[in-house]
């Protein structure tokens, strides 16, 4: 029995990055000989098993086969006699093919570590087509490491395309998979590179139709609408960490890809048309229900950020209060990010100062400070109280604002 550290565990320490997850490979065994030394076993498709110390995923050398066309499914061996190079060769990437001995050695039998130095996304075999999530996971590799995709493999996926392999991915997957680059330091990579090798336009439609689309050059020096998000989901990276801000600001200007073509480069109405298009995204990769909501209130208020110096204080107020602010002031903070990103996403503004987002915060303090207490104990019952609250919230607003402009 052979162990070998195979994949993202042995790839990430070529780059000098932190291993996150070990996985491991087991040549010349069975099942019942790892059940014997007390392994656990893990799933159903595949011979993986728990280490009994570490809980570390150790899985038996396999080859795997797609089935019959139009089925989602493969053909795994896992057998004694399955070489470690047969193992490797069923990954997707040089990268991911590099196998290191119990010792330190390495053993690279597709020269990724070439790639590596080289930064070149490169498939093993031409079993790369087999698996339609391989080019979410390229794009991915491409947007985490800003590394380029080789070009024998650009013609793989447009074979892949051309076959409508790409139609045959779950749901769960592609969020599994978007949700990871986003997650990347430049997440606008994953999706310049999918358009690049042709795939966008049938993974994520809305955001492909963005591209070549104009705005009006006096807000948006960048003009293109779809190199305008680009630059708000890389900004949003830049303030935050959380997902969630980082999927609205994908989402917020989906509507600018359904603009008619008799108003533009003006964009009337495309918030609307947003919300309705975000909500058919979440639907069809099953986003989950924090991160779509947020998406959602996003698309439909983003504007009011840009014209809080011009807004009455009743409408900031109805804004604060359509974000659910005073229940949830985490949310409120996610709203300005997201904001934020989109004033910054712009060619010329990515470092200058955004106003807007200080201002509403105080705006959001003052009114949050404005409580029932004072109202119940000078009496006001029922409905006289919210309107009081109401009422003073506004006139918070107002001081806030009058303050703020000189």
């Amino acid at each position: 029995m052979e162990i070998y550290l195979v994949g993202g565990g042995v790839r990430d320490q070529l780059l000098g990055l932190p291993v996150k997850d070990r996985d491991w490979v087991i040549v010349g065994s069975s099942p019942e000989e790892l059940l014997s030394k007390g392994f656990q076993p893990v799933g159903k498709d595949f011979p993986v098993f728990l280490h009994p110390q570490t809980h570390e995923e150790y899985a038996l050398a396999r080859t795997e086969r797609k089935t019959e066309p139009g089925y989602r499914g493969f053909v795994v061996h896992a057998a004694p006699d399955v070489t470690l190079e047969q193992d490797l060769c069923r990954r997707d990437l040089t990268i991911n093919a590099i196998a290191q001995t119990e010792d330190g050695q390495l053993i690279d039998p597709f020269d990724g570590q070439q790639d590596l130095k080289n930064k070149i996304l490169r498939h093993v075999s031409p079993a790369f087509v087999e698996d339609p999530v391989r080019v979410l996971r390229i794009a991915r590799f491409a947007a985490r490491f800003g590394f380029t995709i080789a070009d024998e493999t650009k013609i793989l996926i447009e074979k892949m395309i051309a076959a409508n392999e790409l139609k045959h991915l779950v749901a769960e997957r592609v969020w599994q998979e978007l949700e990871k680059a986003l997650a990347s330091k430049q997440p606008s990579l994953f999706f310049t590179t999918l358009r690049e090798v042709g795939a966008l336009k049938t993974l994520f439609p809305d955001v492909d139709r963005l591209f070549g689309v104009p705005q009006v050059a006096k807000w948006h020096p960048e003009i293109d609408t779809g190199i305008h998000v680009m630059m708000v989901i890389d900004q949003a990276a830049r303030l935050t960490d959380d997902i969630a801000v980082r999927f609205a600001a994908l989402c917020h200007d989906l509507g600018k890809g359904t603009t008619p073509s008799d108003i533009l480069p003006k964009h009337i109405g495309h918030e609307q048309r947003s919300i309705s298009l975000t909500e058919k995204l979440c639907d069809q990769l099953r986003v989950p229900n924090e991160v779509k909501s947020l998406a959602l209130k996003v698309a439909e208020y983003h504007t009011h950020i840009h014209l809080l110096f011009e807004m009455r204080a009743e409408t900031i107020l109805k804004v604060i209060e359509a974000l659910d602010a005073f229940r949830r002031p985490a949310r409120f903070t996610q709203y300005l990010l997201a904001g934020e990103a989109d004033c910054r996403g712009r060619t010329g503004y990515e470092n200058t100062p955004v106003p807007e987002i200080p201002a509403f915060q105080r705006c959001f303090t003052a009114a949050q400070e404005v409580t029932a207490k004072p109202f119940v104990d000078a009496g006001l019952q029922g409905p006289a109280i919210a309107e009081a609250i109401r009422q003073h919230r506004v006139t918070a607003i107002e001081n806030i604002m009058l303050e703020w402009q000189h």
